[in-house]
């Protein structure tokens, strides 16, 4: 089977990889119904792990064709309970629970953190989230070494559940040493993506891109919005960063569930002002855990994230860990498609807009090279990227032609991979404009894509202005 990149939704998939799809044949069958990034959830294994997952992935860009990119999630400084003495240990509204330090519980009654500043920093009044937020403790008083609490919404607890502490400022770090030698690996393996959990200022975006930066790696840094702190200055993390995940898990914990989607159109709305990548993640659908077909309410959530400007969707335990990874991928990108009917006659940006990852020449050229598609209801635009900063500009525009991004850099095809709109193709080289048009037009052919009088409208440069395109013309397909 060969994936018709030009037939799929444009909105790109990220699916997580885990026990339900680790087979290589369930990879392949997911990056032919569309998945686009392939992430790799640090939080659960080991480097060992990660890397066997990344050898068969490799084995499946080589079976499918196609450039399929990496997102390792880093866990960052996740707070979890220890070792219950009871487990797992039912409560109820009114029942007192006690955080002690140390390492272990010594009675039923009594929590321990892995956070060994928990006690210090927590005060008389706050709340304790546990278990995705589904139980709420709130400190009652608090000693040198216990915090007394009493619980508010009953449930389940069980050992080395996730811990929120909504309004609580923590001094703990943004990365643990485990996620520095995690992203060094990743450095190392040439990963196309890293996500930052957690991230609460432009400073922990920065601190990662110093760490790369000293391996000499290219990998694009993720934010992960999840934190209050993060909302507080959302300007500076999204202008730090490569791109943003809407990581709704942890956020919708962290603030008020009520207040999540407003939270994800704020977030996604100035992404698109910074022309960066955004992701929306977490739930998307999470029935499709046990069923073949997710509720209507998922549907119109990818729907609705879509339609506010997300460039991804993910899916997390969908493929990692549900019944019907493959089914639930081809559901999205179904979704995906129905929905962006829609962004078709959608007004554009009417001029182009500055960017800090190609030439303001570049910017003006891509701009108008949509403009003269859609003028001459052009079949394709190509356009040919050393790096991935034109394709970048290009996919933020949301120009609804449909457009191949050309390189010869596998890691450009790769990083293409998370830009809207932009279908990576390889060619075997990029400097002469005779050569791109017989190569696409080969392959257009070959494929069905295009036929004679198609036109196609190209985006590169003459050479005469370094690392800038600044040459764009149309082609029409011979007979």
């Amino acid at each position: 089977m060969t994936r018709n990149t030009l037939g799929e939704a444009r909105t790109k998939i990220v699916a997580t990889v885990g026990p339900a799809c680790e087979d290589e044949k369930i990879l392949a069958e997911l990056v032919e119904n569309g998945v686009d990034v392939f992430r790799i959830n640090a939080a659960h294994g080991k480097q060992a792990d990660f890397q066997r997952i990344l050898d068969k992935i490799k084995s499946v860009r080589i079976k499918t064709g196609f450039p399929v990119a990496v997102l390792l999630d880093l866990a960052g400084p996740k707070i979890r309970l220890g070792q219950l003495v009871q487990d797992p240990l039912e409560v109820e509204v009114g029942q007192e629970l006690s955080f002690v330090r140390g390492d272990a519980a010594t009675k039923p009654d009594e929590l321990t953190s892995n956070y060994t500043k928990l006690i210090d920093e927590v005060k008389i009044g706050d709340r304790v989230m546990l278990a995705d937020g589904t139980i709420t403790l709130e400190v009652i008083d608090k000693t040198k070494d216990t915090l007394r609490c009493v619980v508010v919404v009953r449930g389940t607890i069980r050992s080395r559940q996730g811990i929120n502490l909504p309004g609580v400022s923590l001094s703990v770090s943004s990365m643990r040493p485990e996620d520095v030698d995690n992203a060094l690996w990743a450095a190392r393996n040439e990963i196309d993506f890293i996500s930052l959990s957690f991230a609460r200022s432009a400073q922990d975006v920065a601190s990662l891109k110093n760490l790369l930066a000293s391996m000499d790696a290219h990998a694009m840094v993720i934010a992960k919005i999840e934190k209050r702190e993060a909302l507080q200055c959302l300007e500076e993390i999204v202008e730090a960063a490569d791109g943003v995940m809407v990581a709704r898990g942890d956020l919708g914990v962290e603030i008020d569930v009520a207040e999540t989607p407003v939270a994800q159109k704020r977030i996604i709305q100035v992404c698109k002002e910074k022309m960066k990548p955004v992701i929306v993640a977490t739930q998307m659908l999470e029935s499709m855990h046990h069923n073949r077909r997710p509720t209507r309410a998922e549907a119109s959530d990818v729907a609705n994230a879509i339609l506010d400007g997300a460039d991804a969707c993910m899916l997390s335990g969908e493929t990692a860990i549900g019944q019907y990874p493959v089914v639930a991928v081809e559901t999205m990108n179904r979704i995906m498609l129905h929905t962006e009917t829609m962004l078709k006659n959608a007004p554009q940006d009417s001029k182009p807009r500055p960017s800090s990852h190609v030439h303001p020449i570049t910017s003006a050229v891509t701009h108008n090279a949509a403009n003269i598609a859609e003028a001459i209801q052009a079949k394709l635009v190509v356009v040919a990227t050393r790096t991935g900063g034109t394709a970048w500009v290009k996919a933020k525009q949301r120009n609804y032609i449909p457009t191949l991004g050309v390189s010869d850099s596998e890691a450009t095809l790769r990083r293409m991979c998370l830009f809207w709109g932009i279908m990576p193709h390889q060619v075997t080289q990029l400097d002469s404009p005779e050569t791109l048009v017989e190569d696409v037009t080969k392959w257009g052919k070959s494929t069905g894509v295009l036929t004679a009088g198609d036109r196609v409208v190209f985006v590169t440069g003459t050479g005469l202005l370094n690392q800038t395109h600044n040459l764009v013309f149309v082609n029409e397909v011979p007979k």
